[in-house]
């Protein structure tokens, strides 16, 4: 028990020589909208109802590490995402007859984004970062409800398969700007969708799982 305090007061004293340390706090807004019927823009097709089946928007809040060497630095972050979204949409059965029925999401997520950074610009009291690495996003509760299903066609509510995924791996990247104790991010984030819905074996909807992130931290130190 003696050697590992001793080793690891060492590892902090080397460490805390070679690089800077930060921690903080960090809360941002996330939207998505997605890239797959961009094609139906220029036809005419992207209405309304699209849009809103892409789009999403919520909240995310948590706690950042920044170990900074020079101009590079490692930012490891611990994020509680949430979120709703609601709409309507419209399958067609076997027979080809047209069924809506009304979707909402819950969406609660643990994620974990593993930074490495750059320093563009580094000045006293401001500087200019980019950054980029893999992200982690854990379930942490989301769910699906279908209601209102429309009837004269031979699907029922029962037909419709929920699938959430447990976990997933994306990539995450970005700008960010601090100054003083103030950090202000702008960053995409790239991972497949978490939220399906199936019919059989065959996914028949998902929620876009891409999203923009606008985020404001405060370092404390």
């Amino acid at each position: 028990m003696k050697k590992v305090i001793i080793s690891a007061v060492f590892l902090l004293s080397v460490t805390a020589s070679f690089a800077q340390f930060n921690f903080g706090i960090k809360a941002g807004y996330t939207s998505s909208l997605g890239v797959n019927n961009l094609g139906s823009v220029t036809s005419g097709a992207y209405n309304l109802n699209s849009v809103n089946s892409d789009l999403s928007n919520g909240f995310q809040a948590g706690v950042f590490a920044r170990f900074g060497f020079k101009k590079l630095y490692f930012q490891p972050e611990f994020l509680y995402d949430m979120g709703k979204k609601n709409y309507t949409m419209t399958i067609q059965d076997a027979q080809s007859n047209n069924i809506q029925f009304n979707k909402r999401v819950n969406i609660s997520t643990l994620e974990v984004p593993l930074l490495l950074g750059y320093k563009l610009l580094d000045l006293k009291l401001v500087n200019l970062r980019a950054f980029a690495g893999p992200k982690l996003r854990f379930n942490a509760g989301s769910s699906l409800d279908y209601n209102n299903l429309s009837s004269g066609g031979s699907v029922t509510q029962d037909q419709l398969i929920k699938d959430i995924k447990a976990a997933q791996l994306g990539l995450e990247a970005g700008v960010g700007i601090d100054f003083l104790m103030f950090t202000l991010d702008a960053r995409y984030n790239v991972i497949k969708d978490m939220y399906q819905t199936k019919l059989s074996s065959v996914t028949i909807d998902n929620l876009q799982a891409n999203t923009f992130v606008i985020s404001l931290g405060w370092k404390f130190f």
